[in-house]
């Protein structure tokens, strides 16, 4: 093992003189890690066969296993469908987003990327699969609970297993999506140690923020069963308020460098129609966005004196400056049909009734027995519960994507309003274009996983409304 470090630590240094001996020491680590993990893998199986010969299959578990197929089929279905809806020829609003070459290079973008997409969530629903005929879960729950006897510390111990084995599993395709599809078709900016920091930063997130909210609510029930999902949808909507007006303040810090928009051209005409519009706004942000990729966004966020617009610097770049106001003038929209609002609304709402329905699934002890839990606990209950609504969370899906369209045709009529459609329709176009959109997906992906209605459905709205 010694000879290994020597080994890699030159590499690692010759390769990337950029890399620190933190990243590499980290990386090491992990190798040492996987190293034992497959080490002690015979006697892990023989284990959990061992495990498995114990347990019998319920109905919660037919259940679950029946729902994971059904929505793993219906995911390949809408795939294959949107994979073959191609055409030579794209329709005349829109066929001035590419030139010939620039669009068969969208095509293979997007056949790269169905490929990719089919081998990662069929991987991933296999691991799943094999994870409950074996009991995984449940064996993972009696482990946690020969360290601890506290329900806090096992479900936080259980969460934490799964979230770490299933970062190490997806990372090696996280790699090849970022360094190998991304790189080919001209978008990856990241480098390598990028990657490798916001890996660290996000395991930072998700077992502070992750942690402290499984906390909460595994102390919420412990405290008081019978009406513990209105302390925790109090608590939860607090927390989801609270990350809406300070998200851009507390986290995007921690991965992109924000930039008040500098005096000059751009930020007087964005200043000239905020005065025009009646919409009060001192924040207006750059978003270093092509430290990652060369693909382009802006986005609103905050409440009241913390709202805040959101410029992505690739976005300055490609487009000019009254497609840039044309873009703003859309986000701010938003904000004058109150979308914000009413999208917190829906949030909050649909969590209480998720929550009130998991109130109502806990005291069934067959939820945790069907993940393989010899122990009732309210963490594997949860595990199963996440599952066993699954459907339901798509219908609300389905509806809040319907919404959103909604609310998109009706902040592109705003910014059409002042004047700005042909521009809003010219920035729409270019940023299609330069992040190589898929500009005729079939109607029914549409439906299921649009948040926006196509580019095509936008210029043909827009351009009605004149």
């Amino acid at each position: 093992m010694a000879f290994a470090f020597i080994i890699l630590k030159n590499i690692s240094l010759q390769c990337f003189p950029l890399f620190n001996y933190f990243c590499f020491l980290i990386i090491f680590s992990m190798i040492v890690q996987l190293t034992g993990f497959f080490l002690y893998m015979p006697m892990f199986i023989g284990r959990l066969l061992e495990y498995h010969q114990s347990r019998h299959y319920n109905a919660p578990f037919l259940l679950i296993v029946s729902i994971l197929i059904f929505n793993y089929i219906l995911e390949r279905w809408l795939d294959v469908l949107n994979s073959k809806k191609w055409s030579d020829t794209l329709p005349d609003e829109v066929k001035d987003v590419y030139d010939a070459t620039q669009y068969r290079k969208s095509q293979q973008y997007k056949q790269v990327n169905d490929k990719f997409g089919l081998i990662t969530s069929t991987f991933s629903f296999l691991v799943v699969i094999f994870m409950l005929f074996y009991h995984v879960f449940g064996f993972i729950d009696t482990w946690a609970r020969t360290l601890t006897d506290n329900p806090v510390l096992v479900a936080i111990i259980f969460f934490g297993v799964l979230m770490l084995a299933s970062d190490i599993i997806n990372t090696p395709f996280a790699l090849y999506d970022t360094f190998i599809i991304e790189e080919q078709f001209g978008f990856n900016k990241t480098t390598f140690k990028t990657f490798i920091f916001d890996k660290i930063k996000g395991w930072i997130l998700v077992a502070v923020i992750g942690g402290g909210v499984i906390t909460l609510i595994i102390w919420l029930y412990n405290k008081s069963e019978q009406y513990f999902w209105l302390y925790a949808w109090g608590a939860l909507t607090l927390f989801s308020v609270f990350m809406t007006v300070f998200y851009s303040t507390l986290i995007v810090p921690l991965f992109n460098k924000q930039t008040p928009l500098e005096e000059g051209e751009l930020k007087n005409a964005i200043s000239n129609f905020c005065k025009k519009a009646g919409f009060r706004l001192q924040n207006i942000f750059v978003i270093d966005g092509s430290r990652r990729s060369t693909k382009a966004n802006a986005y609103f966020t905050g409440l009241g004196k913390r709202k805040r617009i959101v410029l992505y610097d690739t976005l300055i770049k490609d487009l000019t400056t009254e497609e840039i106001v044309a873009v703003l003038a859309h986000e701010i929209g938003h904000y004058k049909k109150r979308h914000t609002i009413y999208g917190i609304v829906f949030g909050i709402i649909q969590t209480g009734i998720m929550l009130y329905v998991f109130s109502l699934f806990t005291v069934n002890p067959q939820l945790s027995s069907a993940l393989g839990a010899k122990v009732k606990g309210v963490h594997m209950a949860l595990m199963a519960f996440g599952v066993i609504y699954s459907p339901f969370s798509t219908l609300i899906g389905v509806f809040m994507n319907f919404v959103s369209r909604k609310h998109e045709y009706e902040a592109d009529n705003y910014a059409s309003g002042f004047g700005y459609g042909s521009q809003l329709v010219s920035g729409l176009k270019k940023l299609s274009s330069n992040n190589l959109s898929n500009l005729t997906p079939h109607p029914a992906y549409v439906f299921f996983h649009y948040s926006h209605p196509t580019l095509l459905q936008r210029v043909l709205a827009i351009n009605k409304k004149g």
